[in-house]
């Protein structure tokens, strides 16, 4: 891991999330053969993007992250945008749609994003059958 990257752990990712707008995640384990190639991928777009904060979590040592967010393939790449999770994706990807997916997540309206959350929300707390 590179001075680029922070590593997340149980006792850091809400401090390290909560505490910054715009948080690339990579959920991956040193045995995982596409998650090496993409390392650095994730790497280069770090050193590119100084302005956002690229995170990892080694799923083999953090397993309660793992399974908090449900990780069931890696490398998953997870983007977290004012504390909401708006990107969440298993596979490696190229460099070119890494900064695809970077360009499309700069350009939400987080307003908008936040809106259809609390109406998802609402939605589901009136549905029939659910406590909420």
């Amino acid at each position: 891991m590179s001075s680029s990257t922070v590593e997340l752990t149980k006792d850091n990712f809400d401090e390290v999330v909560s505490g910054n707008g715009f948080v690339l995640i990579d959920f991956w384990a040193e045995w995982c053969g596409p998650c090496r190639n993409f390392a650095p991928v994730f790497e280069r777009a770090a050193g590119r993007h100084q302005d956002l904060v690229f995170a990892k979590v080694d799923t083999e040592a953090q397993p309660e992250l793992a399974a908090t967010f449900e990780i069931r393939s890696i490398p998953t790449l997870m983007i977290v945008r004012d504390n909401i999770a708006v990107y969440a994706q298993p596979g490696a990807l190229p460099e070119a749609a890494l900064e695809d997916i970077i360009g499309q997540a700069r350009a939400l309206d987080m307003d908008e994003v936040r809106a259809s959350v609390e109406q998802a929300r609402t939605e589901g707390a009136a549905a029939p059958g659910n406590d909420g």
